[in-house]
């Protein structure tokens, strides 16, 4: 708690005294290794991986060429750059792969000021008789609520592009009322739980660095929460039910994340931390991974609507 409360204190001082943090391209990139730390202490990026992949292998059975549209792939956490040229060197590894297992495989990366500027016609899709699509986004769709419709925006590209299925995995927070107090309150327990799960992992005894780096990842989180207003709020965590009816009324319907999804994510907790105070649960066909009985993100999968 001492930790938590430490990164609370920073954090309101700075809303305090109006220093925020910097948003430059070199702060952006620590961000990224602050990124590939919390990948690799805890397993609430390998769950969200996990859990996405399986419902887009799912939805790909059958096809015979297929086009994944990844919004996270400069992350590279599924595939670790070697050097600072992290989409190209996530490209290498996925060509070296395919070439290994036999499959023609393509690859394009780009990076973008913002998802709101993408168009359809930047994604390169080809007819839906000749390609099945799937859109996969971990941990992006909340900072487009920081701009006023920029959400929608995006959500009429990804609708645009007839996608057979749309992963999306967020934090189960409600970080973005606009309320002070009650924004600051749901942070103080959402944060003290992810914390809470991070010393009582048995995973704290392996790497002294990838704790600090990763409780430093949180950190920012929590800065970015409680210390900044406006666009420059972009941490803006809200609720599976807010992402429900965001989605619905944008024209895509759920689909049922399946069984096999659900047995890997529990195989993944009892491999990854000995499953002791993780806990994996099924809300409405979507997935939860949490800390004892919080959850603490959820991974949803969406098709377009029939109607």
């Amino acid at each position: 708690m001492k930790k938590v409360a430490t990164y609370f204190a920073e954090a309101l001082a700075r809303r305090i005294f109006k220093v925020y943090p910097p948003q430059s391209p070199i702060d952006l990139s620590y961000s990224d290794v602050l990124q590939m730390h919390f990948y690799e202490t805890c397993p609430y990026l390998k769950f969200a991986h996990f859990t996405a992949n399986q419902a887009i292998l799912e939805a790909f059975a059958g096809a015979s060429r297929v086009h994944v549209i990844d919004f996270s792939m400069k992350q590279g956490m599924q595939w670790p750059p070697d050097n600072t040229d992290a989409l190209q060197q996530v490209g290498w590894k996925l060509a070296q792969l395919a070439e290994t297992i036999g499959i023609e495989f393509h690859y394009r990366g780009f990076v973008c000021e913002s998802l709101a500027v993408l168009e359809p016609a930047m994604l390169e899709i080809r007819s839906s008789t000749t390609e099945t699509v799937a859109v996969n986004s971990i941990f992006d769709l909340h900072r487009l609520l920081a701009r006023p419709g920029e959400i929608e925006k995006v959500l009429e590209t990804i609708k645009a592009v007839r996608p057979k299925i749309v992963t999306v995995v967020e934090q189960e927070g409600n970080h973005n009322v606009p309320v002070f107090l009650d924004r600051f309150n749901e942070a103080l327990h959402y944060y003290s739980t992810m914390f809470d799960s991070l010393e009582g992992s048995r995973l704290t005894q392996s790497s002294s660095e990838d704790l600090v780096m990763t409780e430093a990842y949180l950190g920012r989180q929590i800065c970015n929460v409680v210390a900044c207003e406006g666009a420059e709020r972009v941490e803006r965590h809200e609720t599976l039910t807010q992402w429900r009816a965001r989605m619905e009324s944008a024209g895509f319907d759920p689909v049922h994340l399946g069984s096999n999804a659900f047995k890997q994510a529990s195989m993944l907790l009892a491999y990854f931390a000995g499953g002791d105070g993780y806990r994996v649960e099924e809300n409405d066909g979507c997935l939860m991974l949490g800390w004892h009985t919080r959850p603490l993100i959820a991974t949803s999968a969406w098709r377009l609507a029939s109607r």
